[in-house]
């Protein structure tokens, strides 16, 4: 009988795996993000249509590990560093989005008939918008590290703070409600709020003095590097249940403890896909306790609130930024990427339902909005430019007579590197060196951690991370580099002689990365066959060793024979 059982989950979670491949293939034509392709996955395999997401206690196990992963990569984002270096548009903004949104929110949730505590939990749910989806659709467009995207992310983390304080107060009111007949809330409440302020001195000691010497000697088996984030991920978010302030912000505390250490953009690229399928089951869990019966009261009361976040939000960014002195242009295009919820409104209606503050057509409430607004927000986003063409006479009151260069920013943001180099070996930083005298600024990138700690004791940029993994790729300054440079050994790997230079190379080009790429090679077959995949400049460092010696000798000036199809090239490299 058990065996039955069992074979039935496997059936039922395979089953729900093939719908959400194929209903997520149709969001990829809609180009939709996944967020919604889940939803809809849930609510078709929920009780309301197929009725075959029956399986609550193994969906919603898979669901929480999801919601602690999700919250551990949240927390690798929270630098102590970076968060120091928010630069004053970005905390203004941030900050004054979520207390407009939150108040004017509360006013159109009393309006529509809701009582005051649901209607500030939803005021609330609107002002978190998307980090997931607005990172992927401005990365898409090439416009990450453009102004307007510089800005979305800095209020992006401010609101990633505000996620953390409203989830703190959610876990302490929970225990005060929670407390059992006979004993003190408010004695429960500072019981949890001790233990919670007893586990960050425990991970601020380990940010100290364990986590870079523990991460360092664990990346040097890079599949254990990753089964430790997430067993440390599940651990403080287990602690964290246990002691009373919420899974959520034990995850959250796991990421933070490793945001300062150098492989935290390898740790997130690794774990991203994990994210992604946990989350699947979170949406499923979600969709499945929607009654479609019953949803058809929320309808106008949700068009209203997506109305209200489709318009409202991006105005309110666009006001605070013009009066900041920022052109309406900057202030449009930044304001559309708050155009949407994110899935932190869903999560932190999930937890204002568990602890018995709003019913569940709150909840309900909250998804249609999501839907609708994260549907929306997405064409927005992409067509951002044609859309502000159309409304650009009329926005001349959002801007100021004399406003900030469109090029400009914030005074705290970091220049932008020249070159990125990947490899950083004795002949890397020989490069590097020999780049960084002549005045460039260099990024290096390695996957070894003895490498990364000789490059930073010299004094230069780097970061952890797999130059061959599309995910950690993508998080890199590709857009402002004027050169890569790949001076990773040549070497094959297995049976199919795979070479890492290739799949980089293949790899920046699908991100659309418009500058050069030069190649260090050891082999003439190998060059010619880098050259083939599209790089500006094949290095050959013995040959090209031997050429700079006779020229060093005998005075003459001829390049290498594989500079030729850009004779120009290595002098620009270095010019």
């Amino acid at each position: 009988m058990t065996t039955a059982i069992e074979g039935y989950i496997f059936y039922e979670i395979a089953a729900l795996l093939v719908l959400a491949a194929a209903v997520g293939f149709l969001g990829l034509l809609l180009r939709q993000p996944l967020i919604v392709s889940f939803i809809a996955v849930g609510i078709i395999a929920g009780p309301s249509v197929l009725d075959i997401a029956r399986s609550d206690q193994q969906i919603d196990l898979l669901a929480e590990l999801g919601i602690a992963v999700l919250l551990f990569l949240v927390g690798l984002k929270l630098d102590f560093n970076l968060v120091r270096t928010l630069g004053p548009v970005a905390l203004v903004t941030g900050l004054g989005q979520v207390i407009f949104t939150t108040v004017f929110g509360f006013g159109i949730g009393l309006a529509l008939g809701l009582d005051p505590t649901t209607a500030i939990y939803v005021a609330i749910a609107l002002t978190f918008s998307s980090t997931i989806i607005i990172v992927k659709l401005l990365s898409d467009k090439r416009e990450i590290d453009a102004l307007h995207g510089r800005i979305a992310l800095g209020f992006l983390i401010v609101q990633d703070i505000v996620v953390v304080i409203a989830m703190i107060a959610l876990s302490a009111i929970g225990v005060g409600g929670a407390a059992a007949e006979g004993e003190n809330p408010v004695t429960e409440v500072l019981a949890v709020l001790g233990y919670g302020v007893a586990m960050l001195l425990f991970v601020l000691v380990f940010i100290r003095y364990a986590a870079n010497p523990l991460v360092e000697r664990l990346s040097r088996a890079p599949e254990l590097l990753v089964s430790f984030a997430i067993g440390w991920a599940a651990l403080l978010a287990a602690v964290g249940h246990y002691f009373g302030f919420g899974k959520e912000l034990g995850g959250l505390l796991a990421g933070v403890s490793l945001a300062s250490t150098p492989f935290r953009e390898a740790i997130a690229a690794r774990l991203a896909s994990l994210r992604d399928f946990l989350l699947l089951f979170f949406f499923i869990a979600l969709g499945a306790s929607l009654d479609l019966s019953t949803l058809g009261a929320s309808v106008g009361p949700a068009i209203v609130l997506s109305l209200f976040v489709l318009i409202g939000n991006p105005l309110i960014v666009l006001a605070i930024m013009g009066a900041m002195g920022y052109p309406k242009r900057t202030g449009f295009l930044a304001g559309l990427t708050v155009a949407q919820i994110s899935e932190f409104s869903l999560i932190f209606m999930a937890m204002g339902v568990a602890i018995g503050h709003v019913a569940d057509d709150a909840l309900g409430l909250v998804t249609l909005v999501g839907l609708v607004t994260i549907a929306a927000s997405t064409y927005m986003i992409t067509y951002s430019h044609s859309i502000y063409a159309v409304f650009e006479p009329v926005l001349g009151i959002f801007e100021r007579r004399r406003p900030k260069t469109e090029y400009g920013g914030d005074g705290d943001a970091p220049a932008p590197h020249d070159i990125i180099l990947f490899g950083l070996g004795r002949y890397g930083l020989g490069i590097a060196a020999a780049l960084r005298d002549s005045g460039k600024r260099v990024l290096g990138v390695d996957f070894s951690p003895q490498a990364i700690r000789n490059a930073r004791a010299l004094g230069y940029d780097v970061v952890f991370g797999d130059a061959t993994d599309p995910e950690f790729l993508a998080h890199l300054p590709l857009s402002r580099a004027q050169w890569l440079v790949v001076a990773v050994p040549e070497h094959a790997t297995g049976v199919t002689h795979e070479d890492p230079r290739q799949a980089l190379l293949k790899a920046v080009r699908d991100l659309g990365y418009p500058g050069k790429i030069a190649v260090a090679a050891h082999q003439e077959s190998t060059a010619e066959l880098l050259t083939a995949e599209q790089a500006d400049l094949v290095l050959m460092p013995y040959r090209d060793a031997a050429f700079a010696a006779a020229r060093m000798i005998t005075g003459e000036a001829r390049a290498p024979e594989h500079a030729a199809e850009d004779p120009e090239g290595q002098k620009e490299l270095v010019a």
